[in-house]
């Protein structure tokens, strides 16, 4: 059964369209691997959920994957990245945090990593 579709507002929206271009190099490299469904799933990348904007999305088993940089180990940021994951869990979304030097340095590592994830997603008993 498909999901209602939700209003996304204008100045998200807008925002989200800047952020695709351009990428970061770490962004670049692991849409490359997910583009085209290479892993037999459709991404998007800058998409909106609700307030937020997700890096990259699957919409077919609900899994955001956010590449984190430098600014992501910042207190008030790790703080801000919590309240934004449990919000997003919350909802039903799964969550799939990577850095800038997991991609760069284990790019297979993040690959099985988000394989793993879509397999688990894809064959979890649903709820009735």
């Amino acid at each position: 059964m498909k999901e209602p579709r939700h209003r996304i507002l204008p100045a998200i929206l807008a925002r989200a369209r800047e952020l695709r271009h351009p990428q970061t190099p770490a962004e670049a490299t692991l849409w490359h691997a997910l583009r085209n469904r290479n892993f037999g799933y459709k991404f998007r990348r800058q998409h909106p959920v609700g307030p937020f904007i997700i890096d990259f999305y699957c919409a077919e088993v609900k899994l955001c994957i956010e590449v984190d940089g430098p600014s992501h180990f910042e207190d008030n940021q790790q703080e801000y990245d919590a309240a934004r994951t449990a919000y997003l869990e919350s909802l039903g979304y799964r969550m799939f945090r990577c850095t800038n030097d997991d991609i760069r340095h284990n790019i297979n590592g993040v690959i099985a990593g988000i394989e793993n994830i879509i397999h688990d997603l894809k064959h979890q008993p649903e709820a009735t």
